[in-house]
């Protein structure tokens, strides 16, 4: 499995990537100030959006895990 350090490079990468594509689709026309959106992406972008979610569920539960074992840590001193 990755360290912590990893997947967060995994995340930022997929999110810029996913960041790009939406300004890519929302093009502004400047005399009507109408955002056309061209669903040309969608597929890649539908993808990049769940990998995010996965990653930002698995920093999630890395985080969780962190902090269970240093109170537990915390909770042994006091014994």
């Amino acid at each position: 499995m990755s360290n912590k350090h990893e997947i967060e490079e995994d995340l930022y990468r997929a999110q810029s990537r996913l960041d790009d594509l939406c300004k890519q689709e929302g093009q502004e026309n400047t005399g009507t100030q109408t955002v056309t959106i061209q669903p040309k992406y969608g597929e890649e972008m539908q993808s990049l959006r769940e990998e995010c979610s996965q990653l930002r569920i698995i920093l999630e539960a890395m985080e969780a895990s962190e902090d269970g074992s240093s109170s537990r840590s915390t909770d042994e001193k006091i014994k």
